[in-house]
């Protein structure tokens, strides 16, 4: 767990291209596989909270998925958070993969079922940050 330098003058991530640039920021071009959390207040400002998950299976699995979006809302709870951004790191092409698609699937299922306010996904790839648009995931 990351606690970033936290200024009250943040802007609010209130586009999704200030979503897009916060992520470049942070996170910025892949370097593991893992998953980051990032979390939004009432007023889409986000929470000095980053938090990298690793060692999640190479294949979603429903449970596991399940598992940790539930952690995920319990944390929110404690933190004030009521949006989230979570963001895929993974090295390689920008191209999402077939493994990306069912991660991308699974966790916004996920997030759906546990009521979590999803407001976006993107993929930390090996050349920098791409948005996954819901269009990606549900065809």
């Amino acid at each position: 767990m990351s606690r970033l330098p936290y200024d009250d003058q943040l802007t609010p991530l209130n586009t999704d291209s200030l979503i897009e640039e916060r992520v470049r920021d942070l996170i910025g071009r892949a370097n593991l596989r893992q998953l980051w959390l990032l979390f939004l207040d009432v007023n889409d400002m986000q929470l000095p909270l980053l938090i990298p998950i690793d060692g999640l299976p190479a294949h979603p699995e429903a449970g596991t998925v399940a598992t940790v979006i539930d952690n995920v809302v319990e944390l929110m709870a404690d933190i004030g958070a009521v949006g989230l951004v979570l963001v895929w790191e993974r090295y390689g092409a920008a191209t999402l993969t077939a493994q990306d698609i069912a991660w991308a699937h699974e966790l916004a299922e996920a997030c759906t079922n546990a009521r979590v306010r999803l407001r976006a996904m993107l993929l930390s790839h090996r050349s920098g940050v791409r948005w996954i648009a819901v269009d990606d995931y549900c065809a």
